[in-house]
């Protein structure tokens, strides 16, 4: 079997259902499908019982240990030569698995990942979100788009790996953020190749609203300082931007309150991602939407970077992550 699925699963059958769904419509059949259930209180065991009749996939349940633990539970389990780790918020198009052949074939590495995009079913807030994370102008393309600042990582919601090399690195760490930019390092720092496929993208839900995305997003930033402790060389200028934005965006407004013409700056900058995104989407609403994604992705990222380097540079902490019992309320 060349290619084993593994999707972990924490509180969200509905969106399994959708992706199993589009794996049904796939135009490659040598895969199966792993589904992991990390300690969930409402599971998607009946979902993917449902679907055994059109999939080759395997349900398992353990107890909650976060993603990159039940992704290493799966991968335990897994048959492929390759295995693709997949988030269970995303839905495939029909031709993903071709694309990652035709990738292959074209020039083989070890690894890879691929881009995501916003289905037209989803909301503009979601739509927004996903503008958000993928702009130019706001994460400087890293994840994924032809512009970009730092060279590409693959992540987890869309990665693929040889399974000896997933063996020989063993795997995802313990972390519960960041755990997929750590694999990726440690995957470059072994002299393992890893591309990007451009072509062989997913649409991606992300986040609902603005609140759950603040979460994400600053838990993001706090991971980027706990990866910096594990890999120092990975510490790169677009990293520092959302941090220096976001303490711009403090100073501007403190002079505001003196020199009204300073605010004109951040205008200018609403007015590019208004633009951009209205364009992109074609959607002024969703333009709208993503000045205030735009701002949250920034600041929740910034706000997250700065408290965790004054942590852990300043009070010497350790590990840890905002939200703990609230994140996915």
């Amino acid at each position: 079997m060349k290619y084993s699925i593994i999707v972990p699963v924490f509180n969200r059958p509905d969106e399994v259902s959708e992706l199993l769904k589009s794996l049904t419509l796939q135009n490659r059949t040598d895969f199966e499908v792993v589904v992991v259930e990390d300690g969930s209180q409402v599971t998607c065991r009946k979902i993917c019982e449902d679907y055994t009749s059109l999939l080759p996939v395997r349900y398992f349940e353990k107890e909650n240990g976060g993603p990159g633990p039940a992704r290493n539970y799966g991968a335990e389990r897994a048959a492929g030569d390759w295995l693709i780790i997949l988030d269970s918020d995303v839905v495939l198009p029909n031709n993903y698995l071709q694309a990652i052949d035709e990738e292959l074939a074209s020039d083989d590495c070890d690894a890879f990942g691929g881009p995501d995009r916003a289905h037209p079913s989803f909301t503009p807030v979601q739509k927004a979100i996903n503008y958000a994370m993928t702009s130019f102008f706001t994460t400087g393309g890293i994840r994924g788009g032809k512009k970009k600042l730092d060279k590409f990582y693959p992540r987890s919601f869309n990665m693929g790996i040889r399974r000896s090399v997933y063996q020989s690195l063993g795997g995802f760490s313990s972390m519960r953020f960041g755990e997929d930019i750590d694999l990726s390092t440690r995957i470059f720092e072994a002299g393992y190749r890893c591309r990007l496929f451009p072509h062989a993208w997913v649409w991606h839900k992300r986040r609902t609203d603005f609140r759950k995305f603040f979460k994400q997003v600053h838990n993001s930033g706090i991971a980027r300082i706990h990866l910096t402790v594990r890999h120092p060389s990975t510490l790169k200028l677009v990293h520092f931007l959302p941090a220096v934005f976001t303490l711009g965006c403090v100073a501007l407004l403190i002079f505001s309150l003196f020199f009204p013409c300073v605010g004109l700056l951040l205008l200018a900058y609403a007015l590019i991602v208004f633009v951009d995104a209205s364009f992109k989407e074609r959607s002024p609403w969703v333009g709208l939407l993503s000045i205030c994604a735009s701002f949250v992705q920034l600041i929740g990222y910034g706000t997250g970077f700065l408290r965790a380097a004054f942590q852990r540079y300043v009070l010497h902490s350790g590990d840890f992550e905002a939200f703990k019992d609230t994140f996915y309320n």
